[in-house]
């Protein structure tokens, strides 16, 4: 399968390496050890079962409408603020109020494996103290280490655009739920590539919903 790559931009200082890494970081939440969350979806996502392209896109709309809009656009974007104003204790209160989120159950465990990983692959910037003292409050158990929160903490790190970033991340993971899909399902990529341009032509009026509001998230 071969569903575009393609997605805004960022700035040219952006490496290669670096766009790489954040790609395979966003489409993780959709690959195959993800996928299982389709057939254990919350109340709020619940289709019958995911067996074609029509119930697949069911999914995919309460996806947007429930998870990228409510929680995971607005927590990458917090998580975006309170590091780069170095406020380790708001970022791992971030964490940790994300677990009290009954929708992003079936996430949990794919969420958390990704972001610690990636947590730790940013091991080497000893330098920065907000990396090092969440990456130690994950290593003790007192953070989870959400793939959102993580996300949001590159994003400051390595100072990426805000929109950009956000409308990249729901690009890639789209994209990730799809190409496992088009895996799992053996559905037509034609048909694959024309949902997934459906549903990330939406994400620009989502982006700004979630930038121009409060940094809250419901």
């Amino acid at each position: 399968m071969n569903l575009t790559q393609e997605s805004p931009g960022f700035e040219s200082g952006l490496s290669e390496s670096l766009y790489r890494e954040l790609n395979a970081f966003a489409e993780q939440i959709g690959s195959p050890s993800g996928l299982a969350i389709l057939g254990a979806a919350p109340v709020e996502l619940k289709v019958r079962s995911v067996v074609d392209l029509a119930t697949l896109r069911e999914f995919l709309e309460g996806y947007l409408k429930e998870i990228l809009k409510c929680l995971e656009l607005p927590v990458i974007r917090l998580s975006c603020h309170h590091a780069g104003r170095c406020q380790t204790r708001e970022l791992i209160a971030l964490d940790e109020l994300l677990a009290n989120k009954p929708i992003l159950n079936p996430f949990a465990t794919v969420s958390q494996k990704v972001g610690l990983a990636q947590l730790r692959a940013l091991r080497p910037l000893r330098d920065d103290r907000v990396v090092r003292r969440y990456l130690e409050a994950a290593e003790r158990g007192e953070a989870r280490a959400w793939h959102t929160v993580v996300y949001g903490l590159m994003m400051s790190v390595y100072s990426l655009p805000l929109r950009q970033g956000l409308i990249h991340y729901g690009t890639q993971t789209l994209r990730g739920f799809l190409v496992s899909a088009g895996t799992s399902l053996d559905l037509p990529e034609r048909q694959l590539e024309e949902l997934h341009e459906q549903l990330c032509s939406r994400l620009p009026g989502l982006v700004e919903i979630v930038l121009t509001g409060e940094p809250v998230f419901a």
